[in-house]
């Protein structure tokens, strides 16, 4: 089987998950931790060298205090789980934020390794496609000169599979440089739903596309 070398996955359904099961919608986000764990694990099993997650964009900031209370916590927690796993971890997103967790920001800096660091992790935490190619400008230097260094992403290389969950068809700005050739895979089921045969699935998937990069 081909393995995508860099998979990116958007855990949404958090809040419709929570009000299946007749909670408030905050109470949802808690309940995705675990599965970003399995997830990191089954990665690792199948030698993935670059995972991303979506964790919160700029836009969610403006949901209701109570739900960006809740869903921050739990990108804190998540990165702490992160730092317990193999992985080289770097953290993107607007720091310049008042949204943005000042317990991450040790991990904005550069890649931080764990044991033995065999997988790239990186974690979107108040990301914003605009924010990101902000600093682009008319200028010639910069359009002669490769896009990517002028990404606040510019550490995360090109996406080859996108994996969302909540059913949803969109990439909600997940970052568009990166993510411009990559394979799109939707699941049905909420992220606190995660089960493993979500991602065996994906990746049979991905095994048939047709992969050309515009060639």
């Amino acid at each position: 089987m081909r393995i995508p070398n860099h998979i990116a996955v958007i855990p949404d359904g958090n809040r419709r998950w929570a009000q299946s099961k007749g909670l408030l919608k905050q109470e949802g986000y808690s309940y995705g931790l675990d599965p970003g764990v399995q997830l990191l694990h089954l990665c690792h099993e199948y030698q993935v060298e670059e995972l991303t997650y979506y964790g919160f964009t700029m836009d969610n900031t403006k949901r209701p205090p109570e739900q960006t209370t809740a869903f921050r916590k739990a990108c804190v927690e998540a990165v702490e789980k992160i730092t317990r796993e193999n992985a080289s971890l770097l953290v993107v997103g607007n720091t310049n934020s008042p949204m943005f967790p000042e317990d991450l920001l040790p991990f904005t800096k550069e890649r931080i390794t764990f044991g033995d660091g065999s997988i790239k992790v990186n974690f979107l935490v108040n990301y914003g496609w605009q924010w990101d190619l902000s600093n682009f400008s008319m200028n010639n230097n910069i359009r002669k000169a490769n896009v990517t260094d002028y990404l606040y992403s510019k550490d995360i290389s090109r996406i080859a599979l996108v994996i969302r969950w909540g059913g949803r068809r969109r990439l909600s700005g997940l970052l568009p440089v990166q993510s411009i050739y990559a394979d799109f895979y939707v699941i049905e089921d909420y992220w606190p739903d995660f089960k493993p045969h979500h991602f065996h699935e994906a990746l049979e998937w991905y095994d048939k596309q047709d992969i050309t990069l515009g060639g």
